[in-house]
């Protein structure tokens, strides 16, 4: 199954907006948002050719992002152990990108239901109230690996809805498709050394 992503968005009203995965009934896994009328949300979803257990190594791991973040240059735990609810973080954004920094909680952390959910707390840049979940499933074809990430955010003023969730699901693809060429690239040499 090669590497596959996809997009959604939705009115708020929307009752579960994947229409090619459905994930396994568990709230945490909703991935649905209560959207304000001055916020965007949307949804990605990514297929990896990777066992989930190899992809859920790396996206649990809340202190080190920038192991597939491409935007990220660098983590700090402030506050917390880096894999427990309430840890905060700091991440430096690469230079290009309209922002610094940004400081993060971690609000859920949920390993048996493959399930991390974060949201922003401050920072130097323009995506206030920013919460992002991100859960790993069994591919329904049971070959790989199907990750769906959403977010809601607050619309930066000037910007339009559209535009918003357009640099979003930029920045998320960007990471997901990193995602998936490093798991895949895992997979295979675990694969070749067993």
């Amino acid at each position: 199954m090669p590497s596959s992503i996809q997009f959604y968005r939705f009115p708020a009203a929307a009752v579960n907006p994947k229409t090619h995965f459905l994930p396994p009934p568990c709230a945490a896994v909703d991935n649905k948002h209560a959207v304000a009328s001055d916020q965007c949300t949307s949804v990605v979803v990514q297929t990896i050719d990777a066992p989930v257990a190899v992809v859920w190594s790396l996206v649990r791991r809340f202190d080190n992002p920038q192991a597939y973040k491409r935007f990220l240059k660098s983590c700090r735990i402030v506050d917390g152990d880096g894999a427990t609810v309430g840890t905060v973080r700091e991440v430096n954004v690469v230079s290009g990108l309209p922002a610094l920094w940004s400081r993060e909680r971690l609000e859920i952390m949920d390993d048996e239901n493959h399930v991390i959910s974060f949201s922003v707390v401050g920072g130097d840049h323009r995506l206030k109230n920013y919460r992002s979940m991100t859960s790993v499933h069994v591919s329904p074809s049971g070959g790989g690996t199907v990750v769906v990430e959403s977010y809601m955010v607050d619309v930066p003023p000037g910007n339009t809805k559209e535009e918003t969730c357009v640099f979003v699901n930029t920045i998320l693809r960007c990471n997901l498709q990193s995602l998936a060429r490093l798991s895949e690239s895992i997979a295979k040499t675990e694969t070749k050394n067993n």
